[in-house]
C-alpha cells in the first residue's frame, strides 16, 4: 500500500489549494473527492477574482490538472471511516479500498439544510438562494422573496433591499418584529408578509411565487432563504473528532471541526480547510484557507522529519 504524506479528503476550492501547494513543495499528495461539491447547483462562482462567473466544475477541473501536474494523484470516491494507523492513518472508502498518509487534510465542505418548504429544493442554485454576494447580481431589479426562518431574515431582506426596489419579506417560522425592524423595513420599502409558506410555485422551470397557507400567492422571481451548513464530518468519528455548533447573533448557522489559524484540528497530525470548518466561507476564503492549512501540513512534516534527522544523527 502507498504510503503517501497526505491524504487530502475534498477535492473543492479547499482541498485543491491545498493539494497543489503541498504537490509543489514536493509531497506525495493523494486528493479524494466524491464530486459532490457544494455549489454544484449554481451557474457560475462569483467573487472570485479572475475567475468570475466561472462554473464550478470547469474551475475544479482546471485545479485538477494543476495538481497532477506537480505529481499529486486524484481518487473518485467517498472516504466513509478514518483511522489512526502506526504513524499515521488510514481511510476507507465505501468501495472498501484504503489508502495510507502521514497526515490528513481534511476539505470535505458541508451540505446545505434548507427550511421544509416544498419545491425549494428543486429550485436551489437557481432562483433560490441564500448569498446576496454569490449570486443576488443576477437577479437584481427583479422581484425578491427573503423567507425568513429566524431574525436574521431581517438582515438579509436588507441586504437584497440593495439589489432591487422590489423586496418582501416573508416572515414564515421567524420570531415577531421588534418596533424598531418594522420602522426600518417601512423606511427601506421592504414590504413584510405574515404568516406560514406553504410552497413555492414554478412554471416553465422558473420560480414564479410563493403560495402562503390559505392559498394566497404573491408573485416573485427569486427567493432567498435561510440555509443551515452542515459539516460533512461525520467519518471523523472514530478519531474523536466532532463537528460542534455555530452561531451568528444567537443564531445557528451550522456545524464545523474547530481548527487553529493554521488548519490544526485537537487531533495531531490531522488538518481541515474551507466550508468543513467555516460555513460562512465563499469559495475564496475556502482556497486561501486550504492553501493555509497547506502551509501548516508541511510545516509538520518538516519538524517531524527534522527530529527524526537529529535523532538518527545523534545513534
Amino acid at each position: 500500500m502507498t504510503n503517501y504524506d497526505v491524504i487530502v479528503i475534498g477535492g473543492g476550492a479547499a482541498g485543491l489549494s491545498g493539494a497543489l501547494a503541498l504537490t509543489r513543495s514536493r509531497r506525495s499528495v493523494l486528493v479524494i473527492d466524491d464530486g459532490t461539491p457544494r455549489n454544484a447547483p449554481a451557474e457560475g462562482v462569483h467573487n472570485y477574482l479572475t475567475r468570475d462567473g466561472v462554473p464550478p466544475r470547469e474551475i475544479y477541473a482546471i485545479g485538477r490538472q494543476e495538481v497532477i501536474g506537480y505529481g499529486g494523484e486524484i481518487v473518485d470516491g467517498t472516504v466513509t471511516t478514518a483511522h489512526r494507523a502506526d504513524d499515521g492513518f488510514t481511510v476507507e472508502l465505501a468501495d472498501g479500498t484504503t489508502y495510507r498518509s502521514r497526515r490528513l487534510l481534511v476539505t470535505t465542505g458541508l451540505t446545505d439544510v434548507l427550511p421544509d418548504v416544498p419545491g425549494l429544493k428543486e429550485r436551489w442554485g437557481k432562483d433560490v438562494l441564500h448569498c446576496p454576494y454569490c449570486h443576488g447580481w443576477e437577479v437584481q431589479d427583479q422581484a425578491i422573496g427573503v423567507l425568513a426562518t429566524t431574525p436574521m431574515g431581517v438582515h438579509q431582506a436588507q441586504l437584497f433591499r440593495q439589489l432591487s426596489d422590489d423586496v418582501t419579506l416573508f416572515l414564515h417560522t421567524a420570531p415577531d418584529l421588534t418596533d424598531e425592524q418594522w420602522e426600518e423595513l417601512a423606511a427601506r420599502g421592504i414590504s413584510v408578509v405574515q404568516g406560514k409558506v406553504e410552497q413555492i410555485e414554478v412554471d416553465d422551470d422558473r420560480l414564479t411565487g410563493v403560495r402562503l397557507e390559505g392559498g394566497k400567492v404573491i408573485q416573485r422571481q427569486a427567493l432567498a432563504v435561510q440555509s443551515v451548513g452542515r459539516a460533512r464530518a461525520g467519518f471523523l468519528a472514530d478519531l474523536g473528532l466532532e463537528a460542534i455548533l455555530v452561531e451568528s447573533n444567537g443564531v445557528e448557522v451550522g456545524t464545523a471541526v474547530q481548527v487553529d489559524a493554521m488548519g490544526a484540528t485537537e487531533v495531531p497530525g490531522v488538518f481541515a480547510a474551507g466550508n468543513v470548518t467555516n460555513p460562512m466561507a465563499q469559495v475564496m476564503p475556502s482556497a486561501a484557507a486550504g492553501l493555509m492549512a497547506a502551509g501548516g501540513v508541511n510545516f509538520d512534516l518538516i519538524a517531524e522529519e527534522t527530529r527524526l534527522a537529529v535523532a538518527t544523527r545523534s545513534s
